[in-house]
C-alpha cells in the first residue's frame, strides 16, 4: 500500500482535524523508529497513519472496520498491528510493529498534549517535563498511563529516551502538525 492510498483511506473516514494530526504524528513516530530499527518505513508509516482511521465514522466497531478493509487488501501485518495497539482488546502483540504501534499510539498523544499548553509548543519541550505531567492524573485524563508504561516496555526502551525520541520526530514537523510557538505580543 502506498502511502496515498493510505491517506486516500484515512480521509474516506477522518474528518476531524485533531484526530487527523493524531493520525499523522503517529506516522511520524513509526516512520522514524521503522528507519531507525530498520523496518519497512511505509509499512510502519501506513500502520500508524491508519491506527484510528475508523474511530470518528465508527466508533463502536473501531478498529474492525480499519482492520478488516486492510485484510480484504492483504495488508494482514498491517491489520494485526492495529487490532493490537490497545492491550485491553486482548491482542496478542507478536511482531516488531504490533509492540511499535502499542508503544507510540498513547504516548505520542500525550507528548502532543504537553506541547499544546505551552507558549513555545515543541521548542524546548523535555522529557523531563513530559514525565512529570504523566504524574498528572488530571492532565490530558483520556490518556492511558498503564499503555504509556507498557508501551516502552514492549519496546524494550527507557520511557525518557522514548519521549526524547518522539519530540525529536515531531519537531521538524512543528509547522505542519500547528505546534510552532505562540507569538507574543509586545508591551
Amino acid at each position: 500500500m502506498t502511502r496515498e492510498e493510505a491517506f486516500h483511506i484515512l480521509q474516506q473516514y477522518t474528518k476531524g482535524e485533531s484526530l487527523l494530526r493524531h493520525a499523522r504524528t503517529v506516522e511520524l513516530v513509526l516512520r522514524a523508529y521503522a528507519q531507525k530499527l530498520g523496518q519497512d518505513v511505509d509499512q510502519w508509516g501506513n500502520t500508524g497513519l491508519l491506527h484510528d482511521a475508523d474511530y470518528e465514522a465508527f466508533p463502536d466497531r473501531h478498529p474492525h472496520v480499519i482492520v478488516d478493509l486492510l485484510r480484504e487488501r492483504g495488508e494482514e501485518e498491517m491489520a494485526h498491528a492495529i487490532s493490537a495497539h490497545y492491550s485491553h482488546w486482548g491482542v496478542a502483540h507478536e511482531s516488531l510493529l504490533d509492540k511499535a504501534l502499542l508503544g507510540c499510539d498513547e504516548i505520542t498523544g500525550f507528548v502532543v498534549a504537553c506541547a499544546q499548553v505551552r507558549p513555545q509548543r515543541l521548542v524546548g519541550l523535555e522529557a523531563k517535563s513530559v514525565l512529570k505531567k504523566l504524574k498528572q492524573a488530571s492532565f490530558a485524563a483520556s490518556v492511558d498511563r498503564g499503555e504509556v508504561r507498557l508501551g516502552a516496555d514492549l519496546l524494550g526502551v527507557d520511557l525518557a529516551a522514548h519521549i526524547d525520541f518522539i519530540i525529536q520526530t515531531l519537531q521538524p514537523h512543528a509547522e505542519e502538525l500547528q505546534l510552532t510557538p505562540v507569538a507574543t505580543q509586545a508591551s
